[in-house]
C-alpha cells in the first residue's frame, strides 16, 4: 500500500517545514529518475516508482539526523501511515550490501532492528531501483554515479566496504540499463549541465 501522488508530494512539503534542507530537492530528484527510469521498463509502474523515491529519506523530517536514525524513523513513520511498500524502502535504499553492511552486533537499537528486517529482506526491483536512484540525484539536479560517490566521501568520509558498495550500485546500473535498451543518463533531464556543477558539502545546520 502506498499514498497516491499527491499525498507523496503533500508529505514531503510538510516534511520540509519540519526539517527544511537540501534533502527535500534530493527526495524529489530521486523521484523523478525513478519514475523515468522505471517509464521505461516494461512491467514497472512508475507512478509507485515516483512515489517511493519521494519517501525514501522521509525519515528525516524529524530532524537532522544520522543514516541509521532516518532510515529507522521513515520506516516506523510509513509503518504507523500503513504504506508497507514504502516503509521497505525506507529500510533498503541506504544498505545496498543489504545485511553485509552491519557489524555482527550493531551498537545502536536502530542499527539491530535494521539488520534484523533486512538480513529477512530480499531485493525487489523498486528497492534497487531507489538504491541507483539515491546515487543519481542532487537537490539541484542529476549527476553520474562518481559525481555523487565523491560528494558522500567529502560529507561522510569513507569506510571499509565504500568501495564494494559503488561496485554494487553501478552493477544495478547496468542491470536496469540492460532492460532499458539505453543508459539511465538518457532520462535524467539536464543531467550534463547539472553533474559540472561543484557547490561545497552540505553540512548538518545549513539550509
Amino acid at each position: 500500500m502506498l499514498p497516491t501522488i499527491e499525498g507523496a508530494e503533500r508529505e514531503l512539503e510538510i516534511a520540509g517545514q519540519l526539517n527544511p534542507g537540501p534533502w527535500i530537492g534530493h527526495s524529489l530528484n530521486v523521484g523523478i529518475a525513478a519514475r523515468n527510469i522505471a517509464g521505461k521498463i516494461p512491467g514497472m509502474d512508475s507512478d509507485k516508482a515516483y512515489v517511493v523515491g519521494l519517501l525514501h529519506d522521509i525519515g528525516r523530517r524529524v530532524g537532522i539526523v544520522d543514516i541509521p536514525k532516518h532510515v529507522y524513523e521513515g520506516y516506523l513513520y510509513c509503518k504507523k501511515k500503513g504504506w508497507d511498500e514504502a516503509e521497505r524502502v525506507c529500510m533498503t535504499h541506504s544498505y545496498p550490501l543489504m545485511e553485509r553492511e552491519f557489524d555482527d552486533a550493531p551498537a545502536s537499537l536502530e542499527e539491530r532492528e535494521i539488520k534484523n528486517y533486512i538480513s529477512g529482506c530480499k531485493c525487489d526491483d523498486y528497492d534497487l531501483l531507489i538504491q541507483l536512484c539515491d546515487s543519481l540525484a542532487v537537490d539541484y539536479g542529476f549527476c553520474i554515479l562518481e559525481r555523487r560517490f565523491v560528494d558522500v566521501a567529502r560529507r561522510y568520509g569513507v569506510w571499509q566496504n565504500t568501495v564494494e558498495r559503488w561496485n554494487v550500485t553501478f552493477a544495478i546500473k547496468e542491470q536496469f540499463e540492460s532492460r532499458m535498451g539505453c543508459s539511465v543518463y538518457d532520462v535524467l533531464p539536464d543531467i550534463g549541465k547539472t553533474t559540472l556543477l561543484c557547490p561545497p558539502p552540505w553540512k548538518p545546520g545549513q539550509n
